[in-house]
This record gives C-alpha cells, structure tokens and sequence, in this order.
C-alpha cells in the first residue's frame, strides 16, 4: 500500500504557498477576470470536451452537483445535457463571474451555493445527486481520501474527477530563465495520480479519457498566467514581470501571433458507485 496521505500533504504544502506578487495592486482582481475569459474561450471549449468525454454515463434528468465551478468552464456546456447542476463555490469572485457567465447564455437550470464544500453537512447531501464532479480542485482539499468518500457519499450512481496534465513549455522556460534552474515539476498539476491510486487500492474501476485544448491568451493574460505560478516561489516584482513580458513578446513575435496558444492535456476521469454497480 503506497502512503497516499504523507505524500500528499508533503505535496501540497509545496504548491499550496502565499503568492508574492508586487508588480500591480489588481493582480488578483485581474487575473479572475482572466480565468472568467479562458473559460469561454472557442466556445467553452475546455468544458465541452470534458463533457464530451462524460456522455457515456449523462443524461438529460441527471441532477448534478460540482465542487469548485469557478466562473463555468465545465458549468455551462454540462448545464446543456443534464436536468440541474447545484454548484458550490466558496470564492465570492467566481460566483459573480459565474453568475455573469450563466446570464450570458441563459443558464437557468444551475444553483449555486457560495459555500465552502467541507462545510455542508453529509446528510444534507447524502444520495441525493446523480453525478458529483470537480475539475481542477483537487489541490484546494487537505485530505484527498476524505473529498473522495464525501464524493461518494453525495451520489448514486457516479463520479467524475476532470484535472490538467502537464504544463505549458512557455512557463517552464521561463521558470529556468528567472530562476537559473531546470524545471522538475514544481506547479505541474499531477493530483489525478493521488486519486487513480486511492481508488484502484480500493479496487474501484475507473474509466480514463485524455482530452486536448487550446486556450489563446492575449500578452497581458500571459503575463499574469505566468506571474500566478512563479508568484508561488519568488516574489514576481516590477523587474520580472519585465522580464515575462519580454519573453511572451519575443515568443508572440517569433509565431507571428498576438495571442499565445499552446495546446493543453487534461484527464477526465470517472467511475461508477459499487453499491449502484
């Protein structure tokens, strides 16, 4: 049995860290509008892929419930193939974006819940859903094991865990240039590890589909992407963010673009309940 619980806590605290950023006093209030702005890019092309992915196990009466929505990456394609979605998003930011972004498409079939998902009672929503899904969450929870069993606990029939894989090779590049050293993973997004191995030592089967996109981000929403990353282990002051954006510039210009695009992987993964099985 691998100790899932040990290593994960050694590895959140190495990527859960204060972030140092000091070159603009609305880093944080722009950079939420950024992520509100990926996530309708090519028409929610990340969110329709991963529900793309799920059509095996959808249907149009599902009632679902998804942890950590944001501003409606995967909310707002998946409202179009289920009866209802309950979301529960603790930052009040992306519930305003969120709520834009449902009014913008005339979204009426989702409720959201600004509420901390540890913090709602078990038996408020014991079986009462017929998915529960998180996407790019996972890093936000101390104890996997725990979120996995509330998962479970909340849902008849199925669960769904959606997460990126890998980095993009701009910001590993820039991590060597500023820094001086070889990247080794410090901000790769590889929770789907923890939980393919926590549920498999359970015996639990889980069907796994790869998906590909292609956020396009303008040089400032680079700059910043870049800086919320970096931000985590230096302080990201006026002279890197000059830095960064010398670097998107001359990598823009290289392309001929003036946005920057680089494909992204990200695993869908999903399994039924043993008691429904």
């Amino acid at each position: 049995m691998i100790n899932t619980k040990g290593i994960w806590r050694e590895m959140q605290e190495q990527r859960i860290r204060p972030l140092k950023v000091t070159f603009n006093l609305e880093f944080q209030e722009k950079l939420a509008k950024d992520f509100s702005e990926m996530a309708k890019y090519n028409n929610y092309e990340y969110g329709r892929k991963a529900t793309e992915a799920l059509s095996k196990v959808l249907d149009k009466d599902f009632g679902v419930l998804e942890i950590g929505p944001g501003p409606g990456t995967l909310t707002v394609p998946l409202a179009e193939k289920v009866k209802k979605i309950v979301a529960v998003e603790s930052s009040k930011t992306a519930v305003d974006y969120l709520n834009e972004n449902l009014k913008e498409r005339d979204v009426k079939n989702v409720e959201i819940i600004n509420k901390n998902w540890l913090e709602i009672n078990d038996q408020e929503i014991e079986n009462k859903f017929d998915l529960i899904v998180c996407s790019h969450f996972l890093w936000q929870v101390k104890d996997i094991e725990k979120h996995l069993k509330r998962m479970e606990n909340a849902s008849n029939k199925y669960c769904a865990i959606i997460q990126s894989a890998g980095r993009d090779i701009i910001l590993k590049e820039i991590w060597t240039k500023i820094t001086g050293e070889d990247y080794r993973g410090e901000f790769d997004p590889d929770a789907d590890y923890f939980v393919y191995l926590i549920l498999r030592q359970k015996e639990q089967l889980l069907n796994v589909s790869p998906i590909k996109y292609a956020p396009a981000r303008t040089l400032d929403q680079e700059v910043r992407y870049i800086a919320s990353f970096i931000g985590k282990y230096i302080e990201v002051n006026t002279h890197i963010k000059e830095v960064i954006e010398r670097y998107v510039s001359d990598r823009m210009r290289d392309i001929g673009q003036d946005k920057i695009a680089e494909k992204r992987s990200a695993i869908v993964m999903w399994w039924q309940l043993k008691k429904v099985a």
